[in-house]
């Protein structure tokens, strides 16, 4: 695993190197005090620290060259700025740490990245292994959760719309939720989408390749950023 710091103040960039060495002492660590230095180093990171206001190209500018070259590193922004927030989105930023931060703020971002790193690794997805049980009538059915598009309470039943075809049973959404994990979003309380089927969204509805979902507006943000999480998971973009 290599882990790139990028960071115009030395002080930070040292900080930062001596946190990443403190809990991944057996991660490679480069350090590199500008944008224009980072792109030209051949070695490509897999997870990237990368501060936004420095000198000549700043790291939002950064982030998007950078993106040309590697769409698959986990970035993290670390910076002062807090109005960069809804841009990092643009560049699939899988953190944004305002400075300052405590310890444990960074070593439980650093964490959910390493681990991200490691999913994306070992190339399995769980949601592929993963099937749901339910019953109809007196059946009992086997559903495997790649299949499910979405899922909709409706008259006290959840209502599965599969690639296939839809099924109903009883149960309780918050129960699918856990088992479904983290490649579906809860965008309404009514309704979990697939972030593999969706097509497009905005502020009040997710459009899926089959039928379309509610979103919450105060979900809408959170639901960006995992949704982003999961393009930059999977590799597609």
């Amino acid at each position: 695993m290599r882990i790139a710091i990028c960071d115009d103040e030395t002080a930070v960039r040292d900080a930062l190197v001596s946190g990443v060495r403190k809990y991944y002492p057996s991660a490679k660590i480069d350090s590199f005090h500008s944008g224009e230095e980072l792109l030209a180093c051949k070695e490509q990171p897999d997870i990237l620290l990368l501060d936004i206001w420095m000198q000549g190209m700043n790291g939002m500018e950064t982030a998007r060259a950078f993106r040309i070259k590697n769409k698959k590193a986990i970035l993290i922004f670390v910076t002062a700025l807090e109005e960069y927030v809804f841009e990092a989105f643009d560049v699939r930023a899988f953190q944004y740490l305002v400075k300052p931060f405590s310890e444990e703020r960074f070593a439980v971002v650093l964490k959910e990245a390493v681990d991200q790193y490691l999913e994306l690794s070992s190339g399995v997805s769980e949601v592929e292994e993963k099937s749901l049980m339910v019953k109809i009538g007196g059946t009992h059915m086997n559903i495997k959760l790649a299949d499910i598009i979405s899922a909709e309470v409706y008259n006290r039943k959840i209502v599965l719309h599969k690639i296939d075809g839809d099924i109903e049973y009883y149960g309780r959404m918050s129960a699918l939720e856990e088992l479904a994990g983290e490649d579906f979003f809860r965008s309404h309380r009514a309704y979990l989408v697939h972030f593999k089927y969706v097509v497009k969204y905005d502020k009040s509805m997710v459009y899926l390749e089959r039928g379309t979902a509610l979103m919450a507006k105060k979900n809408y943000q959170e639901f960006v950023k995992r949704y982003l999480g999961y393009i930059q998971r999977i590799g597609d973009i």
